[in-house]
């Protein structure tokens, strides 16, 4: 948790109300999470539009996708520590704004190259913001709430790949994958007066108080937590990046919106359960997730390829999946302490290395050993992230919280 810049510390947890949670601000952020997330993907449901308007082939317009992961990846930890000073709005305000310049120019570019840099800069954007928004979230809110108030700003992450996803491929097919994009600009800038409007600011930290990021793998439960948030990650990236094509080799490829649907609804469902329990249920909720993403794994691996037992896997694939982000958001800023914010920008640099790998990994285990390998390696990346939280039982994933009353 960071400090305010006196002479002595200052609790900086005290939220606008004690009563209740500031819930137009935290929907702020959660909107700035669900437009950062989507943009991140849209580009896989409007590859076609997209290689024939940059004169490119399908594999090369793909990379749009890694060149925004990977702009995140790259940038998240340095950026947040140099700007570990700045007031919290005046660089949520930054990252918004950089972030909305950049999907214009690839809403607007038809140049190949340019297109690659614009997506980079806005995984910069984007890396940044992710880094901020957990964080951001506690400090407005009392110490028996924080847990909730994390899973609110961070919904934007599993409604966008649920939900937002296939909404923003259906718009990009229909009026043209460059009014997706704009779409998405639109939103960043009618964010920014809600930012400036609703959410409150904070400082940052002084020099001498900022945490050296790689000194908070030292800390305590950070490094497990960090394993769980690679391996799953990619676990889920492995079969999620290719779900289109696992569905079409089982007979099922006219089905796909339909078991995304039920993913997406499932997703919600979870989001809502984790954000009602995880003050007092977090390692209970994480080891479900692990889980509930490996019965949904092993259902889907089996030959029978059944459609009822499609759909129920894409329900417990949901439900293990769509409470994740605030989980691990919120084991990780409680693990790190005060090197909270060092912690959250790994989680984010780890999570976004995990959907590149995970998009790699499942492509080649698609060419090499077909779709029906894909579900089993989510069960073998699964085995180490349960030993992982199973072990974690005093820092990182403890049965109870610190700060939490009985």
């Amino acid at each position: 948790m960071s400090t305010e810049s006196t002479d002595r510390p200052v609790d900086l947890r005290a939220p606008i109300s004690t009563e209740k949670l500031p819930m137009a601000a935290l929907l702020a952020l959660a909107t700035a999470v669900f437009i950062t997330s989507l943009t991140e993907t849209l580009p896989a449901g409007v590859l076609p539009e997209m290689s024939g308007s940059l004169h490119v082939g399908e594999s090369a317009a793909g990379q749009a996708v890694t060149v925004y992961a990977a702009g995140t990846a790259l940038t998240a930890i340095p950026l947040t520590a140099a700007t570990a000073g700045w007031r919290r709005k005046r660089l949520l305000l930054a990252a918004m704004a950089g972030f909305a310049a950049a999907n214009t120019v690839t809403a607007v570019s038809s140049d190949y190259a340019l297109t690659l840099i614009a997506r980079f800069v806005a995984g910069v954007a984007a890396g940044l913001a992710w880094a901020l928004l957990a964080g951001y979230a506690r400090r407005m809110a009392p110490a028996h709430l924080q847990g909730k108030a994390v899973a609110v700003a961070m919904a934007g992450i599993p409604v966008a790949l649920s939900l937002g996803v296939p909404a923003g491929t259906f718009t990009g097919q229909a009026l043209g994958w460059r009014v997706a994009f704009l779409a998405m600009t639109g939103l960043a800038l009618v964010l920014l007066g809600w930012i400036t409007a609703a959410v409150p600011d904070y400082p940052g930290q002084r020099s001498q108080e900022r945490p050296r990021m790689l000194r908070a793998l030292a800390v305590p439960g950070v490094a497990p937590v960090l394993f769980v948030t690679l391996v799953f990650v990619l676990a889920h990236t492995v079969i999620y990046a290719y779900i289109a094509t696992f569905l079409d080799h089982i007979g099922m490829g006219g089905s796909t919106d339909l078991v995304l649907l039920d993913f997406g609804i499932a997703s919600l469902v979870s989001i809502w359960f984790t954000g009602a329990h995880i003050d007092r249920r977090l390692r209970t909720l994480t080891i479900s997730s692990v889980l509930l993403v490996g019965a949904a794994a092993a259902l889907l691996g089996i030959p029978t390829h059944s459609d009822v037992l499609v759909y129920l896997a894409a329900l417990l694939w949901g439900l293990g999946w769509g409470g994740l982000p605030t989980l691990l958001q919120t084991a990780a800023a409680d693990a790190g302490g005060a090197s909270a914010d060092a912690a959250q920008a790994m989680l984010v640099t780890l999570w976004n290395v995990a959907m590149a790998a995970g998009g790699i990994i499942g492509g080649v285990l698609l060419d090499a050993l077909g779709a029906t390998s894909l579900p089993w390696s989510v069960l073998l990346l699964l085995v180490p992230a349960f030993i992982a939280v199973a072990g974690a039982r005093v820092h990182g994933f403890p049965a109870r919280r610190p700060g939490m009353a009985g």
